[in-house]
């Protein structure tokens, strides 16, 4: 059972920077995968990049390699999703989510909890 709760959207302009964050809790939630996941208006929510706490092993999608940065803090069962170089197209709900492996799976399907999401608006 592992509980995850996203914060750090907002509304931003292109170019500029945002860094989100996901708290984790649960039972043996050091066991699994960490991921971020976006959902624009009237589209299918879509991987973003992942990370695992123990060897820090990260994915990225194509579409934000380069600019986003996927991170844990251990120590505050925290990961974070650094992203520069903000583009309009980066407009979506934000959701962290939980896989059961230890792995840094890019499919949504294999995630077995998500947070509420958090809204990221970047505007032109």
């Amino acid at each position: 059972q592992v509980q995850v709760v996203e914060s750090g959207g907002g509304l931003v302009q292109a170019g500029a920077s945002l860094r989100l964050s996901c708290a984790a809790s649960g039972r043996s939630f050091m066991n699994y995968g960490m991921g971020w996941f976006r959902q624009a208006p009237g589209k299918v929510r879509e991987f973003v990049a992942a990370i695992t706490w123990s060897g820090g092993r990260t994915s990225y999608a194509d579409s934000v390699k380069g600019r986003f940065t996927i991170s844990r803090d251990n120590a505050k069962n925290t990961v974070y999703l650094q992203m520069n170089s903000l583009k309009p197209e980066d407009t979506a709900v934000y959701y962290c989510a939980a896989a059961a492996t230890a792995q840094p799976m890019a499919v949504k399907e294999l995630y077995d909890y998500w947070g509420q999401g958090t809204q990221v608006t970047v505007s032109s």
